[in-house]
C-alpha cells in the first residue's frame, strides 16, 4: 500500500506526482460510476409491467436508504462520519438539500423511461453536465487558467454531447405517441437540470473536506423524505400502501437497484472530489452508454425498429462518448490547482473550518490530529439491518415476467464488478477511502 506522506515533507516533484495520481484516480472513479449507475437503472423497466413510476422510485430511495449507511460503516465505520460532521456541520444542511433535489429529478427519470425508453432518457438527462462545467466555473474556480486546450477539450466535449443528445432527442419523437414522447423528453431534461444543481453541495462539500462517504449518508434523508412526501402527496396514503402491497413481488428488485446506485454514487463521489465536477460528472455520465447497452442488449428496446433508428440512437450515444473522451482527456493543471485551493480556503474562511484539515483531504489522506477510523458495534448493526431488510423482501422475491437477454445481462454484470475491483483497490492504496 501506498504510504500517506504529510505534503510538508514532500518535494516538489513528490507532490506534482500525487496530484497526477489523483487526477487519474478521479478519471478512473467517473468512469466506475458510469457503469453502475447504468446498471442500477435497469430495474426501472419494471414500469411496463404495471408498476407505479412513484412506487418504483420510493422503493429504490429505501434501497439507497439503506445502503447509504450499511456501505460507509462496513468500509470505515460511523467514527468517522462523526469526526467529519464535528468539523463541517454545515454541510449537513448542504447534503440533505442535495437530497431532495436528487429524489425529484429520480421520479421524472422513471417517468421519462416510461415514455420514450431507457436507451433514450439516459442522454437526455445528461445535460446536467453542462450545468456541472459552468456551476465548476463560477462557484468553485474550475477551469481557471486551464489553458486553451483544455478549455476547448472540456466546453467542446459537452457540446459534442448536446449534439448527441439532440439526435436522440429526434428519434424519440418516433418512439410512441408525439405526446408521451414530449413529455418524456421534458421529464429526463428535468431531471438533467435538477441533477446539475445537485452538484453545487457536493463540491462544497469536498473543498471544505469532508469525507464521500460522510456526506452521503445525510444526503439520504433528503432523499427518502423528499421521496416520501412526493409518494403520499401524488396517490394519497392509502392508495399508496395498496399499491406497495400488490408490488410486493417485485419490491426486492427495486430496492436492489437503489443499492446498486449507490455504489455507482459512491464512485461519482470521489469523481467530483478529485477532479471537479465540470469534469466528474461528464464522466460519470458515461451511465449513457451502459444505459443504451442494458437497454438494447438486455431489454430489447430497438427490436423490430427501422434503421434509420437505430442510426440516430446508436450514433448519437457514440456522439455524445466522444465528448466524454475529451473532457476526460482535459486535466487540470497546476494553475487550475492552484485556484481550487483557493476555493478551498475561501469555504475553510466562510465556515471556520481547519487549513490544514482541508488541505489533507483535498490531497486525499487524514489531517495529522485525526485519530484513524475503527469500527464498532453499531456499524456492524447497520450491516446487519440492511442485510435482514434485502433478506427479507428477497425471500418474497419472484423473477419479473419480462423478456430478458440473461447472457447480455451476465456480461455486463461481470464487466461492472471489474471495474468496481479495479477502481476500489486504486483507492484504498492511494487515499484510504478518504
Amino acid at each position: 500500500m501506498e504510504p500517506l506522506s504529510n505534503p510538508a515533507t514532500q518535494t516538489l516533484d513528490e507532490q506534482t506526482s500525487r496530484a497526477r495520481k489523483l487526477q487519474v484516480l478521479g478519471i478512473l472513479s467517473g468512469f466506475t460510476a458510469g457503469a453502475w449507475l447504468g446498471a442500477a437503472e435497469a430495474p426501472t423497466k419494471l414500469v411496463s409491467g404495471g408498476v407505479s413510476p412513484v412506487v418504483i422510485s420510493l422503493i429504490m430511495v429505501i434501497g439507497v436508504f439503506l445502503a447509504r449507511w450499511s456501505l460507509p460503516a462496513l468500509i470505515l465505520g460511523t467514527s468517522s462520519i462523526h469526526a467529519d460532521v464535528r468539523r463541517a456541520p454545515h454541510l449537513i444542511i448542504w447534503a440533505i438539500l442535495a437530497g431532495c433535489l436528487w429524489a425529484v429529478a429520480n421520479t421524472l427519470t422513471i417517468f421519462a423511461i416510461r415514455d420514450v425508453g431507457l436507451s433514450i432518457a439516459f442522454p437526455l438527462w445528461n445535460s446536467n453536465s453542462l450545468l456541472g462545467i459552468l456551476w465548476g466555473f463560477i462557484f468553485f474556480n474550475e477551469l481557471r487558467q486551464a489553458g486553451f486546450w483544455r478549455w476547448a477539450g472540456v466546453w467542446g466535449g459537452a457540446l459534442v454531447m448536446c449534439a448527441g443528445a439532440t439526435i436522440l432527442a429526434v428519434a424519440s419523437a418516433s418512439q410512441g405517441p408525439a405526446s408521451h414522447s414530449l413529455r418524456g423528453v421534458w421529464a429526463a431534461l428535468g431531471a438533467g437540470i435538477l441533477w446539475g444543481t445537485m452538484y453545487i453541495p457536493y463540491r462544497k462539500a469536498y473543498l471544505t473536506g469532508m469525507n464521500p462517504l460522510s456526506f452521503v449518508t445525510f444526503f439520504t434523508f433528503g432523499e427518502l423524505g423528499m421521496m416520501g412526501a412526493l409518494a403520499a402527496s401524488y396517490t394519497g396514503l392509502g392508495p399508496l400502501w395498496h399499491q406497495l402491497v400488490g408490488a410486493r413481488d417485485v419490491l426486492f428488485w427495486l430496492m436492489s437497484g437503489g443499492f446498486i446506485w449507490v455504489i455507482g454514487d459512491l464512485f461519482q463521489q470521489y469523481a467530483a472530489k478529485y477532479v471537479g465536477i465540470s469534469r466528474g460528472i461528464p464522466l460519470s455520465n458515461t451511465n449513457q452508454l451502459w444505459g443504451l447497452l442494458w437497454g438494447v442488449l438486455v431489454f430489447g428496446e430497438l427490436h423490430g425498429r427501422s434503421a434509420p433508428q437505430y442510426v440516430q440512437v446508436i450514433g448519437g450515444s457514440l456522439l455524445m462518448m466522444l465528448g466524454v473522451g475529451a473532457i476526460a482527456f482535459s486535466s487540470a493543471t497546476s494553475k487550475e490547482q492552484t485556484w481550487w485551493k483557493e476555493a478551498a480556503q475561501r469555504e475553510s474562511h466562510r465556515y471556520g473550518i481547519a487549513a490544514d484539515y482541508v488541505a489533507a483531504r483535498m490531497e486525499g489522506r487524514q489531517a495529522d490530529d485525526e485519530r484513524k477510523p475503527s469500527r464498532t458495534a453499531l456499524d456492524w448493526l447497520l450491516v446487519a439491518i440492511a442485510t435482514g431488510a434485502f433478506i427479507f423482501f428477497g425471500a418474497m422475491a419472484r423473477v419479473p415476467q419480462m423478456s430478458l437477454h440473461w447472457g447480455a445481462a451476465a456480461i455486463l454484470s461481470v464487466a461492472s464488478v471489474v471495474l468496481l475491483v479495479v477502481c476500489g483497490v486504486a483507492l484504498w492504496r492511494t487515499t484510504r477511502f478518504q
